[in-house]
């Protein structure tokens, strides 16, 4: 084998950690932000919130301590245990401002790095030196300066003076609510021990979805304690009939319904609440077929199976589909479903203004005492040595990447939102039937960034517009043909179905075949699959389930 040297030049894609850092903080969500700020916050002495006076609840996320009821503590009792090749993102120029027009750069750029140099910044061979293609000024002023404060809830910050008005807006969950009607029962502590449990067993829907050996198991080892023997078969058995009992106390409780063990359950609880009529007990049998021919509405087969009139069997399927299939849905807590939009657009004259929106812009600043103390050791005096004074600086250069890296993901998102409001101008105007067909590309290319760097901004990303809150990539769509040789967005063609279902008479549903000729008719062209797959999407039923009875 002869041995031998060679020169090869080639090219290959390496990521700074501050370029990988940025990519990873732009496809983060408004939640998981706040928590990265957070956790950088606490990881790094040298960043800090640009308002030192305010409680550091202010300006995060809401914390609140909420007591555990006595239900609670006996279900956790009972519950506890026993014995991508990435492409490469455009670099973006700092935008301090919050809104669509982007602020003019620091008059001092220049001399700042010079005075930077000087202290030894520049000369940190470590892994969050830089790619050098920005510079950054050495005291990170604060910014995103005009961004209230965020309250934590209370006017007054002190959860021991709460108004009246503060907790009668408190939520109240199901549990609660059962609790509160168990508390003027006269029960034993065993009974009463047992209906507690049973409530805290429940699912956010009101159902007991558990194993019922598993529930008396736990049950047991609640009263006799974990490091008990195992219960016997005897032992087993007693537990299930006093659970058995007080099931029978929660099926009397309101909402009705409550501890049901499947759907047919609860509907049957819910009609032998009502008046005992002849329709109510056909609803009965009814409800003890199967739930299919319910839910397909085969009033020939139901007739057959339970022995029923047409007439006495479409009365009772009324009746049944006034029922709530879910006795809990009304105390679910809404509030943390809520969307906070990371932009807003409002009117503005005869155009529309693009705004980040302030309460979800974190202020951070580079801690002035740390830096200055770090600054005045260039020499590596103090107790760590150079090696210690190297890892400061390390720190120090972490947060200043931090906070561009957090600046210039803000400013990425005003920008691709502003580009989707100028492209998207008729939906704001009126509505989503105006809307246009938009892909991803469109929005790289006018930007210059990546087609990946549109999808990272697109995801879980909202705006708040006239029309409501929707999510950056509902206004992307593909387009279907038209008869005059255009195109029409999926999305305003959704919102035409969506309009034409509503229309139709419910007695006489539209069919998917239907409605797609009628779209036809307006000059779409939309087969009849591609109509099944947006009104599936929509969440709607066929025109067998929407026919009323």
């Amino acid at each position: 084998m002869k041995q031998g040297l060679s020169l090869r030049v080639s090219q290959h894609l390496a990521l700074t950690p501050q370029l990988q850092q940025s990519i990873r903080l732009l496809q983060l969500s408004t939640l998981e932000m706040a928590q990265e700020v957070e956790q950088m916050l606490d990881e790094n002495p040298f960043l800090d919130r640009a308002d030192e006076t305010a409680d550091r609840e202010d300006f995060g996320l809401d914390h609140s301590d909420v007591p555990v009821s006595a239900g609670e503590q006996i279900a956790e009792a009972a519950a506890a245990p026993e014995g991508e090749s990435v492409a490469p993102d455009s670099e973006l120029p700092f935008s301090q401002g919050t809104s669509s027009t982007a602020s003019e750069p620091s008059e001092s750029a220049a001399g700042e790095a010079a005075e930077r140099k000087a202290d030894g910044d520049g000369a940190l061979e470590e892994n969050w030196d830089g790619d050098g293609s920005v510079e950054m000024a050495p005291d990170d002023g604060e910014w995103g300066g005009d961004a209230p404060a965020r309250n934590s809830g209370s006017s007054g910050g002190d959860d021991e003076t709460a108004t009246a008005a503060d907790l009668a807006r408190a939520p109240v969950s199901l549990q609660d609510h059962l609790h509160e009607q168990a508390r003027c029962l006269r029960l034993s502590e065993t009974d009463q021990a047992a209906l507690y449990f049973l409530i805290e067993s429940l699912n956010d829907d009101g159902y007991l979805d558990d194993d019922w050996t598993e529930l008396a198991l736990a049950f047991w080892r609640l009263l006799h304690g974990r490091e008990a023997a195992s219960p016997s078969i005897a032992a087993i058995e007693v537990a299930e009939e006093q659970l058995r009992m007080a099931l029978g106390w929660l099926h009397n409780m309101e909402p009705i319904g409550v501890g049901a063990r499947d759907l047919g359950e609860c509907l049957r609880l819910q009609i032998e609440d009502l008046r005992n009529t002849p329709v109510a007990q056909a609803a009965l049998v009814i409800c003890r077929q199967p739930l299919e021919l319910l839910a397909k509405r085969d009033v020939k087969r139901l007739c057959a199976l339970c022995g029923l009139d047409d007439e006495t069997v479409r009365a009772a399927l009324g009746l049944i589909i006034g029922l709530e299939p879910k006795p809990g849905r009304r105390f679910v807590d809404v509030e943390r479903n809520v969307v906070v939009p990371d932009v807003l657009v409002t009117h503005a004259g005869r155009g529309f203004k693009v705004q980040l929106n302030p309460d979800v812009m974190p202020r951070l600043r580079v801690h002035d005492v740390y830096a200055n103390a770090l600054r005045q050791n260039r020499g590596g005096k103090g107790g760590g040595g150079e090696a210690g004074h190297a890892a400061m600086q390390q720190r120090l250069q972490e947060a200043r990447w931090f906070i561009k890296n957090i600046q210039q993901r803000f400013d990425t998102i005003l920008r691709v939102s502003s580009a989707i409001v100028e492209r998207q101008r008729n939906f704001f105007m009126h509505g989503e039937l105006a809307m246009r067909p938009l892909v991803l590309r469109e929005i790289a290319d006018e930007l210059g960034l990546h087609e990946s760097t549109i999808s990272r901004v697109t995801t879980a990303k909202y705006m708040a517009t006239p029309f409501g809150t929707y999510e950056l990539k509902y206004f992307f769509g593909s387009s279907l043909g038209t008869e005059t040789g255009g195109n029409a967005s999926s999305t305003a063609v959704r919102a035409l179905l969506k309009q034409l279902i509503a229309a139709e008479n419910a007695s006489k549903p539209l069919s998917d075949n239907q409605l797609s000729e009628l779209l036809k008719a307006q000059g779409i062209e939309c087969a009849r699959r591609t109509v099944a797959k947006y009104r599936e999407a929509l969440r709607i039923a066929p025109a067998n389930l929407r026919k009323t009875l």
